[in-house]
């Protein structure tokens, strides 16, 4: 047929305008919002019998929908492009699904209804609208792959309801579930602390649930799923605060899902882990757990807790309750539009009450960056953030972290740092493994880990970045950021020492400079100059930062950096063979 319609060119594609001077609006006819020409969400009328040239015109609209949606694209069937819901005959509705489902098997992609409702205004005959999800079957590898962050106090049930999503067999009360999680540490963690452990659960391309269940290896669950979500389980405890807040800002989670237990409501790390999904802006939706432990009493009392604290000025979150498998494709859908949507889901990991409507959001949940925007990353110089460093036997060294701009190929020669004198060393990348399973290609935004063959592991540690050798990497020891202090005790100066989080980098700060004002208090905001106290660290301007010591607290973002030159540190005549100094 024609070749697909280029992507990011708009409105490259031909679109039929017709139909748009509908005059009758007696009793106001429901709208849903004009569609968008980006976007993974196609209105379409009516799908019945189309010509060959339409055919093939309607198929390459849908190759750009599902590259829009990076492999999921969503149909509402019945509607008009304006978002008028017209609805569909029986007869009408059965072949438009023929017809979608033709389009479907030309692009290799998968169909699934996800839920149908009737349109009542207007007409004698029953019209309906239908919505459905196309997922295509992923070739090489381009599995979407969800992060999710796991966030939750300390008995709140997180673990519990990861075995049970990622085993596909529920507990017996006393955290049976949760021991597969641990029985497969030793496997699953290749030196993964157990602070950070990660679980993965894959969708196929009919919305089916791919798990442990049937004894599937790490390898066979991402072979056969065309959506892979990871949670990164992150530890509940006040002690592990500083392990949870790297999770949040090195693992670059898109969603991050808060765990509270319906028997004692908002506890201990709740509002902390709350206030920092905010804080680093990431969307969350909210899981209450243990729903067969207590009343429905209760359970309302601790709904009606939250709905509290999310309509608060702070947050400022719209919660919405998911009861039924509607809410829960609504849910997924607006969350994913508009980032004040915050879904509540009530289950229990024990009866498996309201398991499934968890697993419908999950299913359908959109990635947030579109095609576009990771297609402009993938175009930069590569750049990886190395936030684990392990040995592995007959391997050799082996870092995990996230790719977060370019292309990394195996064999490729990149150059890693800053040590502690600033500088950057070449290496190769043997091998890349993404998700348990080989991988030859990473692309920007995705997370995996590199096998670096005979490297020696003492050079590395968390926080360092690998970079194509002509990137030209800026390091610097001090640097300005624009803040807001969230909590202190005393009141926040000159001299003052923090534990600085951007990122992947983790290190003590003195504050040099706090301008326009000698000391800051709670709530107050300033443009700062920080020091790092033990090595220089490469940081971009904008990225963003949280720093902490005791009770005090802060957030904001990098707004300057005095880059540091070689010369300063006169390091040309230390410079050994094979070391790299820019």
């Amino acid at each position: 047929g024609r070749g697909g319609a280029a992507p990011g060119g708009g409105g490259s594609k031909a679109k039929k305008k017709n139909g748009r001077s509908r005059g009758g609006k007696t009793n106001n006819p429901p709208y849903l919002p004009p569609e968008a020409e980006d976007g993974n969400i196609e209105y379409k009328l009516k799908l019945v019998n189309p010509s060959q040239y339409r055919f093939e015109h309607l198929v390459t609209q849908m190759k750009w929908r599902l590259q829009e949606g990076r492999g999921e694209a969503v149909y509402q069937i019945g509607v008009e492009d304006n978002g008028l819901l017209v609805g569909l005959s029986e007869e009408e509705m059965r072949a438009s699904l023929k017809t979608l489902r033709r389009m479907a098997e030309k692009v290799g992609a998968d169909i699934t209804v996800l839920r149908e409702r009737e349109v009542d205004y207007d007409s004698d005959v029953p019209r309906k609208i239908t919505e459905v999800l196309v997922r295509k079957v992923p070739d090489n590898q381009q599995f979407l792959d969800l992060r999710v962050a796991v966030l939750g106090n300390v008995d709140s049930g997180k673990s519990t309801l990861l075995g049970v999503l990622t085993q596909g067999e529920l507990d017996n009360g006393r955290g049976r579930a949760r021991l597969n999680l641990f029985r497969h540490l030793h496997e699953i963690q290749s030196g993964r602390t157990s602070s950070i452990s990660f679980e993965i659960l894959g969708f196929n391309s009919k919305g089916e649930v791919v798990n442990y269940s049937d004894s599937r290896t790490a390898e066979e669950i991402c072979e056969s799923s065309s959506k892979m979500i990871t949670f990164i389980d992150l530890a509940g405890h006040h002690k592990y605060l500083k392990t949870t807040i790297f999770g949040l800002t090195s693992y670059c989670p898109d969603f991050a899902m808060l765990v509270v237990s319906a028997n004692t409501g908002i506890a201990g790390t709740t509002r902390e882990h709350l206030g920092l999904a905010m804080a680093l802006k990431v969307p969350f939706f909210i899981v209450i757990s243990k729903v067969d432990l207590c009343s429905k009493a209760t359970v309302e009392r601790t709904v009606k807790q939250l709905e509290r604290i999310l309509k608060q000025p702070g947050c400022n979150k719209l919660p919405l309750l998911v009861n039924s498998d509607d809410d829960a494709v609504t849910a997924a859908q607006q969350f994913a539009q508009s980032p004040n949507i915050t879904p509540i889901f009530t289950l229990s990991s024990v009866s498996g009450e309201n398991l499934d409507l968890l697993k419908v959001f999950l299913n359908i949940l959109p990635p947030l960056t579109n095609s576009k925007e990771q297609e402009e990353l993938m175009q930069q110089l590569t750049e990886f953030q190395v936030d684990e460093i392990y040995t592995v036997p007959e391997v050799g060294t082996v870092v995990g972290g996230t790719l977060s701009s370019g292309i990394c190929r195996e064999g490729e020669n990149l150059v890693v740092g800053p040590t502690d004198d600033g500088k950057f060393l070449r290496l190769k990348v043997c091998s890349i493994q993404r998700n348990r399973s080989a991988c030859r290609v990473l692309r920007a935004g995705q997370a995996a880990t590199l096998a670096l063959g005979p490297f020696d592991r003492s050079l590395l540690r968390k926080g360092m970045v690998m970079v194509s050798p002509e990137m030209n990497p800026t390091i610097c020891s001090v640097f300005e950021a624009e803040i807001v202090l969230l909590f202190h005790a005393t009141t926040f100066r000159k001299g003052f020492q923090v534990t600085v989080h951007v990122g992947n980098v983790r290190q003590t700060a003195i504050v040099e400079k706090i301008h326009g004002k000698d000391k800051l208090r709670t709530g107050e905001k300033a443009v700062v100059r920080f020091r790092f106290i033990k090595h220089p660290e490469y940081l971009k301007i904008g990225a963003k930062l949280l720093f902490r010591e005791g009770v005090t607290k802060g957030i904001g973002h990098v707004t300057d950096l005095q880059a540091i030159t070689t010369k300063e540190k006169g390091l040309e005549e230390a410079l050994g063979p094979g070391q790299l100094s820019f």
